[in-house]
């Protein structure tokens, strides 16, 4: 499983060589476990350069996970919804130790093509989806989680400072709702909030995305705020 994991390193295509080193083996193991992931089809080899690169059967996995999630189901069509009503990107996240991942995601108009993918990884702290759903939680928590997490910046316009953090997640805590503007993408706005369980436990995120070139952040805010939260809440009942 890690020789597939460690292809998010930024490498399509891996050697032999690169996948023993990434994965700390010898080069017979990396040759033997290469072997048997593409003979299961969880991996491919390039009949040229003879490198691997993860195989179709992979989307398998992707595709079992999302068809048995109960949150994702009942979450499509107010999803749809959303998205109709606010014209915009909008998305379901998770949260994944101190990442979330994105598990449902709806086009809008014009999206670079990392964003239109499922299974994407972001850094929780610096994203809308994360600080709605770390304003569930009390500040002793949200500062573990902050301790946590690798305080990278995306962006030029990252919040890297662990209290300026914290006073994002209270500021959404009171608003309902997080805003997000080029910590994640450049030029990009988002707003989301939390999906809670019982005990306001919460589970996931729904997002809406608009572009800087279109709105500007006090009335993206404005208007479409209210349909996320209210998508949030419908499906915290659902």
């Amino acid at each position: 499983m890690n020789v597939l994991l460690n292809f998010d390193r930024g490498d399509a295509f891996q050697t032999l060589h690169q996948i023993a080193e990434n994965n700390h083996i010898d080069k017979s193991t990396a040759q033997r476990l290469s072997y048997t992931l593409r003979e299961l089809g969880f991996l491919e080899q390039c009949s040229v350069t003879r490198r691997y690169k993860i195989g179709r059967k992979a989307l398998d996995l992707t595709f079992n996970y999302l068809r048995n999630d109960p949150l994702v189901e009942r979450a499509t069509p107010i999803l749809i919804d959303l998205a109709r009503t606010t014209n915009e990107r909008v998305d379901l996240s998770i949260m994944d130790g101190t990442d979330i991942v994105y598990v449902a995601r709806f086009q809008s108009k014009r999206q670079t093509f990392a964003t239109t993918l499922i299974g994407r990884r972001v850094p929780a702290f610096c994203t809308a989806g994360g600080r709605s759903m770390l304003a569930q939680m009390n500040d002793d928590q949200v500062r573990e989680f902050i301790g946590r997490s690798t305080l990278t910046p995306l962006t030029q316009f990252t919040i890297i400072e662990p209290e300026a953090i914290l006073q994002r997640v209270s500021l959404a805590r009171r608003r309902g709702y997080a805003v997000n503007v080029e910590e994640c993408l450049p030029g990009e706005i988002v707003v989301s909030a939390a999906v809670t369980a019982d005990g306001g436990i919460p589970v996931g995120a729904v997002h809406a995305a608009g572009s800087m070139s279109e709105w500007a952040p006090d009335e993206f805010e404005k208007k479409i705020a209210p349909n996320v939260v209210a998508a949030a809440r419908a499906l915290s009942r659902a």
